[in-house]
């Protein structure tokens, strides 16, 4: 995706591949935990929630560059619906940890995507 159309998405759009990717990340890692499909499910299913991205978040912001930071204020800041399992605090860090992996996805930085995802998958676990 070229560098212009990405600087006009919204910040929503960004935390929506974020979301999809940061999934099947977590699925993809979680095989190397265990095999079991309730196991996996309901690790999985606790990673991705809202509240743990935002301790997620809080446990990696300080490996983040300062453009990082700033697409997170941008994702954070997005005015979005009410969640439903989260504090409105909570919903909008998740929001801001998506929205970085989603830019970080069509900027096609997979190295930093990975370098990333693997810092807040093993702050998930500790």
């Amino acid at each position: 995706m070229e560098e212009s159309l990405i600087k006009t998405l919204s910040p929503l759009v960004l935390a929506h591949i974020g979301d999809a990717y940061f999934h099947l990340y977590v699925r993809t890692r979680l095989l190397q935990v265990t095999h079991n499909i309730t196991r996996l499910h309901d690790l999985s299913a606790e990673i991705v929630s809202a509240a743990a991205q935002a301790k997620i978040y809080h446990a990696i912001e300080n490996f983040l560059t300062d453009d990082e930071r700033d697409t997170f204020r941008r994702g954070r800041n997005a005015k979005s619906h009410a969640p439903r399992k989260a504090t409105v605090a909570e919903y909008h860090a998740s929001t801001g940890f998506e929205a970085l992996l989603g830019e970080l996805f069509l900027r096609k930085n997979f190295a930093r995507l990975e370098e990333i995802c693997e810092l807040a998958f093993k702050a998930a676990l500790s």
